[in-house]
């Protein structure tokens, strides 16, 4: 919520609901006119420490922002759900860097916030098929609830993707939002020559399985945050062409920080929690 405005702003007015884009990039910089925003050399990220001294985050009551980083929000979206277009935002970035995903078979390994949204963003896409993969059972009954064709447990059904190994593999685009190397590896194996990987996890360092990407002949991909997919999250969440309630586990007063803190690092009980000021 708008509580003030600096001098000559006339995109927001106090008491207007936003989203708050954590984004900040330069404006000037090579990437920045090369229009790689989201490549920054001087970027200000809220919660980064990519520079020094570090950028704060949000956890606060009041925030004072750049004008061009609130944006208004539809009246029919709530807060809590306006809250998620960062997490949403970065998943739209990995669905261009993937391609179109109209009628294409998606894997996702690792169902935490980000491989459950890229089930959201591969459903808007189109995907004819999504599996998702996890080892813990909580996030992939969210999975199911978000629309996962197939959501699977690899830690106790260690042979379940043997089906989509016909060939050389069936997929046609895979999502490694784990950042585990066994996830990646057992991944590459179902995924048919020409696919493409879109590496979001981020684990560690990991030893890459280039004999199986070159025989395959895969398209390896990165994907770093976001930038017009920021204001692209919030349309669609307005519209209702996304849905992103089913993720949100619990919003708690900051009072409650430290419980809330504790609750979001457990997941078997939460997929996303919220502190409200």
């Amino acid at each position: 919520m708008v509580a003030a405005v600096g001098d000559g702003v006339t995109s927001v007015k106090p008491g207007m609901r936003v989203a708050v884009n954590p984004s900040k990039p330069c404006g000037q910089c090579l990437h920045c006119k090369e229009g790689m925003r989201n490549q920054c050399l001087d970027m200000r990220f809220l919660g980064s420490a990519m520079r020094f001294p570090h950028v704060q985050g949000g956890f606060r009551e009041f925030l004072t922002i750049d004008a061009t980083q609130a944006v208004p929000i539809a009246d029919k979206l709530s807060l809590a759900e306006a809250a998620v277009a960062e997490p949403l935002a970065v998943c739209l970035h990995a669905g261009k860097q993937a391609g179109p995903l109209l009628g294409k078979r998606v894997l996702i390994t690792g169902c935490g916030p980000i491989g459950a949204l890229m089930i959201l963003v591969s459903r808007f896409g189109g995907a004819s098929e999504i599996v998702v993969t996890d080892v813990a059972d909580a996030p992939l009954a969210v999975a199911r609830k978000l629309g996962a064709t197939h959501a699977i447990n690899v830690a106790t059904h260690a042979t379940a993707l043997d089906p989509w190994r016909a060939g050389k593999g069936v997929f046609d685009t895979l999502f490694e939002a784990s950042g585990n190397q066994a996830a990646l590896r057992t991944a590459l194996d179902v995924l048919r020559p020409g696919a493409t990987l879109v590496q979001l996890g981020l684990g560690g360092e990991m030893t890459l399985p280039i004999n199986a990407i070159v025989a395959k002949e895969l398209q390896l991909r990165g994907t770093f945050r976001f930038d017009p997919e920021f204001e692209l999250a919030v349309r669609l969440m307005g519209e209702g062409l996304i849905d992103v309630k089913p993720l949100i586990t619990a919003t708690m007063p900051f009072e409650n920080a430290v419980a809330a803190f504790e609750l979001a690092s457990d997941r078997s009980q939460s997929m996303k929690v919220q502190l409200s000021f």
